[in-house]
């Protein structure tokens, strides 16, 4: 038994140098970080057609088929207007609430469905990781992208609405894709961790729902964030701040800032917007890239 043990040990270590002289290499070995950035530049334009299929295909099979791309953000708008805006109150002290609902709501949705789809992105896509060699990350990118591209549709409208309910475009409106550009890159990193945890822990998907809905809450999508914390239910200013710090948050009351001009956010949302931009996107691409060789195992 010891001399098998021996041999084994024997073979694998011959194959190891050989391998070494020869300067091969394992199929799905883990490159360097710049190489593999380099290889996901590559591939860009995979990505970009992966992530607008996605979207042709995701409406293929309805009447109305692109459409829906305009009436489903209209719909969630009327759907949340009434219950926050008239059933509930929300609208209360906040000028031009159906503006500042909508822009909540359109913000918070566009880092909702991307976070969400890149915990599902590997391990929806096991079939394609084992059967083709690729940077992974480019599933998560690539749905990503597939949510930006209806958060222009989804803008659009929004604009429109903005407009419609009294506020006037300003220079500041050039700012847009400023914030648009930072909210992606948080995006992309978010989005990163999370498919790696989602590669591994199954049960994340389940959890999903539950803490987008408590990050929906604590971002003042519906209700303004110092009003309603500080002056309504009397906690300390530190509470506020923490909220407005929240990236969800920051994102729309920066945006907010920009589309209504009665609108004024502390100035730290600004700091806050580019720290988790950078951050988020630098330590995700990093994160995830330590486990490319173990996608698609097991």
């Amino acid at each position: 038994m010891s001399s098998q043990l021996e041999n084994t040990s024997q073979d694998s270590g011959s194959l190891a140098e050989l391998a070494k002289k020869y300067g091969l290499r394992p199929a799905i070995a883990r490159p360097r970080f710049p190489v593999y950035v380099r290889q996901l530049w590559e591939r860009r334009h995979f990505v970009l057609t992966y992530a607008t299929s996605r979207n042709v295909s995701k409406y293929s099979g309805s009447a109305l088929g692109q459409l829906w791309q305009v009436i489903t953000p209209l719909l969630n708008a009327a759907i949340y207007y009434v219950m926050f805006g008239l059933i509930l109150g929300g609208s209360k002290n906040i000028p031009n609430y159906p503006a500042f609902l909508l822009t909540g709501m359109f913000v918070f949705t566009y880092t909702q469905r991307t976070v969400t789809a890149g915990a599902k992105s590997i391990s929806g896509n096991l079939s394609l990781i084992r059967a083709l060699h690729f940077p992974r990350a480019s599933l998560p990118l690539a749905y990503t992208i597939q949510e930006l591209q209806q958060l222009v549709i989804s803008m659009g409208v929004l604009l429109v609405i903005v407009v419609i309910t009294g506020e006037f475009p300003t220079w500041l409106w050039l700012m847009i894709p400023v914030v648009l550009v930072l909210q992606t890159m948080f995006n992309i990193g978010a989005g990163l961790i999370l498919a790696r945890l989602g590669a591994s822990l199954r049960d994340l998907n389940q959890l999903l729902p539950f803490i987008m809905r408590t990050w929906l809450y604590a971002s003042g999508v519906f209700f303004a964030i110092h009003d309603k914390v500080v002056n309504s239910a009397g906690l300390p200013e530190w509470v506020a701040a923490a909220m407005y710090l929240n990236p969800a948050a920051s994102y729309i009351e920066w945006m907010r800032d920009l589309l209504i001009g009665s609108h004024t956010p502390p100035p730290m949302v600004w700091v806050s917007c580019l720290c988790w931009a950078v951050v988020t996107l630098i330590a995700g691409f990093w994160y995830f890239w330590r486990a490319e060789d173990r996608y698609g195992r097991g």
